[in-house]
């Protein structure tokens, strides 16, 4: 009788153990609740709303600055931001948006490769419910994009083209760098072009290559351009990165009279803006800054049905050896 009154007591004392164990799942330490803790991970993850950001070249100081912008802002309103540097190619481009839909981004900020090949991809992006914020150079099919936000590309083309025309106004013979494929470019040639056959004063488009918007490219095509017109007076180029190039190649020709023309505002170019002696008459300036944080309020705006500008165009300005103090060599304004 003992024995099984004793057996009765370890028995009960084991079971009461066992349904404590059972109980302490739910509390203790982190590696006793190891599932609870994934599950609510996961949770938080599938609660964020990505943003996807896909841009021309991700090795370019612009775009690099601009993203930095943009992820300043989303960062502070719990955002998360994909980005994926399509290095100028524009089926790498379309392939990694695929990527981004299905990695579930409620919105994209793009600036395409090719204006028109980007196309599919917005079709895409629309039956997938995701938001188009367009920034730096235009799609071509504009209907598809929810909002854009960009400098006043064809005015940067214009300043440059006046100051041109004040600093030659007997006319000249000059070349053009572009990038077809890039309407942000195609904008500003249009209007350096438009400004100076308006003044009348004598100048000539000898020469226009296509650069794919690339420095190397930029460089080849301008050590061709001086072999066969080393009479020219002006480079215009359509961005600080191209102008870059065609520094170098006036460098290598050991030219030093030739006018070069950008477009950004680079710190690159201020820097040689405070060389005595450089052939960089002056950059038209956009702020890559001021764009992203913008394009990011943007998404926000969209996002959370706030009230939105469709369409927003942003002041460019000439920085040149007289004002770029005023600016700073040190980063973009």
């Amino acid at each position: 009788m003992k024995k099984r009154i004793l057996f009765g007591i370890i028995a009960a004392v084991v079971t009461g153990v066992l349904v404590l164990a059972a109980c302490k799942k739910s509390v203790g330490t982190p590696e006793d609740n190891a599932s609870v803790s994934e599950s609510s991970e996961d949770s938080e993850e599938e609660q964020e709303k990505k943003i996807g950001f896909s841009a021309i070249d991700m090795e370019n100081p612009y775009f690099i600055t601009l993203e930095s912008a943009v992820k300043e802002v989303l960062d502070k309103e719990e955002y998360k931001l994909i980005t994926k540097d399509p290095g100028t190619d524009p089926d790498k481009q379309a392939a990694q948006i695929e990527e981004m839909i299905e990695e579930g981004i409620e919105a994209i900020i793009l600036s395409p490769v090719n204006w028109e090949e980007i196309t599919p991809s917005l079709e895409a992006l629309r039956q997938a419910g995701v938001k188009i914020i367009n920034v730096d150079t235009q799609v071509k099919e504009m209907a598809y994009v929810d909002a854009y936000i960009g400098s006043d590309n064809y005015s940067a083309g214009v300043i440059c083209g006046e100051d041109l025309i004040e600093r030659c106004p007997d006319g000249g013979r000059v070349a053009i760098l572009e990038c077809p494929t890039q309407n942000s470019i195609n904008d500003r040639i249009t209007g350096f072009e438009e400004t100076l056959a308006t003044a009348k004063k004598g100048f000539e488009v000898v020469a226009r290559e296509d650069t794919g918007g690339e420095f190397e490219k930029a460089l080849e095509a301008s050590e061709k351009i001086l072999k066969e017109h080393p009479d020219i007076v002006a480079i215009m180029c359509g961005n600080d990165q191209l102008a870059v190039g065609a520094k170098t190649a006036l460098n290598i020709a050991k030219l030093d009279k030739v006018l070069i023309y950008g477009v950004d505002g680079s710190p690159d170019i201020k820097k040689e803006l405070k060389k005595a002696e450089t052939q960089i008459a002056g950059t038209a300036a956009q702020s890559p800054i001021g764009m992203g944080k913008s394009a990011a309020k943007l998404v926000i705006d969209i996002l959370e049905d706030n009230e939105y500008e469709k369409e927003t165009y942003e002041e460019v300005f000439m920085i040149n050896k007289d004002n770029v103090d005023m600016y700073g060599t040190d980063g973009w304004q």
